[in-house]
């Protein structure tokens, strides 16, 4: 799959207020300062698509983007939705703010009725974090369909970063039957570009064909 273009739409303070869902949705979550942006802006080729900050807690509301792209062997073009989320976890903000955000999110991944896959986004360079297995395990209990991207792999060797994976998907095992399908990615080196490209746009074409 080629990205054709991808833009900024809107920003929604809430799900109710979030774009008509006439098309297909991928949501990209994370904890703070995971990666997530530069990542969005690596997948669709612009730097400068979706904000990246030094500082956890830079995205606050639900963040749209629609993103036109060519399926190769058909030449036919798509139109979904990209989102960027904002993170869990650390953030310097007030309790209350952060339990509007946790609601704002479970609202947006429980309601929102075009959502075809959650990425969820794991740092490659840490062991297991027990807030990440937490959420991923919560979105099991909703049956909300997702992926895990382990971000930041040009920050560890392939070894570190294979063993990090494998640490991760063995902890996970212990409360999942069937693991979720995974990818390893470097912003820096557009690294697992092609391999999430690809899973979009095999959703894409599924949904082509049951509707």
């Amino acid at each position: 799959m080629n990205i054709k273009s991808a833009t900024y739409l809107i920003s929604s303070p809430s799900v109710d207020k979030c774009p008509k869902a006439d098309r297909p949705e991928y949501a990209f979550i994370g904890r703070s300062n995971v990666g997530k942006s530069s990542l969005i802006n690596m997948l669709c080729n612009n730097q400068k698509l979706a904000k990246t900050s030094a500082s956890p807690g830079k995205t606050q509301m639900i963040n749209h983007f629609t993103v036109e792209s060519v399926h190769e062997k058909s030449g036919k073009t798509n139109e979904w939705y990209l989102v960027d989320l904002p993170g869990y976890g650390y953030a310097k903000v007030a309790q209350g703010q952060r339990k509007q955000w946790i609601k704002m999110i479970e609202n947006y991944i429980r309601k929102r009725e075009n959502l075809v896959n959650l990425f969820v986004l794991i740092d490659s360079r840490h062991k297991p974090q027990a807030i990440d297995l937490e959420f991923i395990n919560q979105l099991g209990e909703w049956n909300i369909p997702f992926a895990i991207v382990f971000t930041k792999a040009d920050k560890s060797t392939q070894k570190e970063v294979a063993a990090v994976v494998k640490s991760f998907l063995n902890a996970l095992a212990q409360t999942w039957q069937f693991l979720p399908q995974s990818f390893v990615s470097s912003a820096v080196k557009h690294r697992g570009r092609k391999e999430i490209l690809a899973f979009i746009d095999e959703c894409n074409q599924k949904i082509k064909e049951n509707s």
